[in-house]
């Protein structure tokens, strides 16, 4: 007999059209496994909310009526969707049920666009040109690209969103004559995605992780409370020739977003 309990689950909140609308998500347990059945199932809802397969905004209802619709008890259920909501994916809500939250970007610390990992995970990017122009180097600027001190570069300036929210503030700066940047493209694809596709060849960087507060004015942009803590990252990237290609300076919502790190033991 097979272990397995296989369940149907439909959010309460899910258009007809939209995507996988059609198809209910499939949950299912194996009650011949040690792992326990809270757990399982916690497990599937975190995947099909980082997937997302369970929506922002969507409501799962109440406890009773999950039990029922999962065919497990009322305590495993519980206990699943508390997990859940002490990890920021779920909320209750009085005379509403259970409503799924905004899941945390979590990023590998590789090579790679914000844009291509949030698509990779699901999560509908976005994005809002801010400033697209021309502007002298900095000090810092300079350094980081190689360029005498007030050489023209180019600034690049966006809002990244997820699911229609704010996620990031990204600075990056690049060399003059470059690659041409249009800001139509810019709100399309990511940004090492048009350099891939203009024939630079990304090959390394190096890049500096950090955390501050927010100030009022990065607050209301990213839609956090004055004093909200923020990631910062500093990354300069550098094409197959070691030339430096682009200079980024971003801060990212902390309670939305997190890197991660690979650790191994040195020899």
């Amino acid at each position: 007999m097979c272990p397995c309990r296989y369940a149907h689950l439909v959010a309460a909140t899910q258009e007809a059209d939209s995507p996988g609308a059609s198809e209910p998500l499939q949950f299912s347990v194996d009650r011949s496994s040690p792992v326990p059945l809270y757990f399982q199932l916690s497990q599937q809802l975190e995947a099909a909310i980082e997937q997302g397969r369970l929506a922002p905004g969507s409501l799962l209802g109440n406890e009773i009526e999950l039990a029922g619709r999962l065919g497990l008890s009322r305590p495993t259920v519980r206990q699943a969707i508390q997990s859940l909501v002490d990890k920021g994916l779920l909320v209750r809500r009085r005379g509403v049920g259970t409503q799924v939250v905004h899941s945390q970007v979590k990023r590998p610390l590789e090579l790679s666009s914000l844009y291509d990992d949030l698509e990779a995970a699901g999560q509908r990017p976005a994005t809002r040109v801010l400033r697209n122009t021309i502007e002298p180097a900095t000090a810092e600027v300079a350094a980081a690209l190689g360029v005498p001190e007030g050489t023209d570069v180019v600034l690049i300036e966006r809002l990244r969103l997820a699911h229609g929210e704010p996620m990031a503030h990204l600075r990056n700066h690049l060399p003059a004559g470059l690659l041409k940047l249009e800001s139509a493209e810019l709100e399309e694809t990511g940004l090492y995605r048009l350099m891939r596709g203009a024939g630079i060849t990304l090959h390394s960087a190096r890049q500096a992780v950090g955390a501050r507060a927010a100030t009022a004015e990065e607050g209301e942009r990213l839609g956090e409370p004055e004093g909200a803590p923020l990631l910062t990252m500093e990354r300069t990237t550098y094409d197959d020739t070691g030339r430096a290609v682009e200079f980024g300076s971003h801060t990212y919502r902390a309670s939305r977003y997190a890197f991660e790190f690979q650790l191994l033991v040195r020899p």
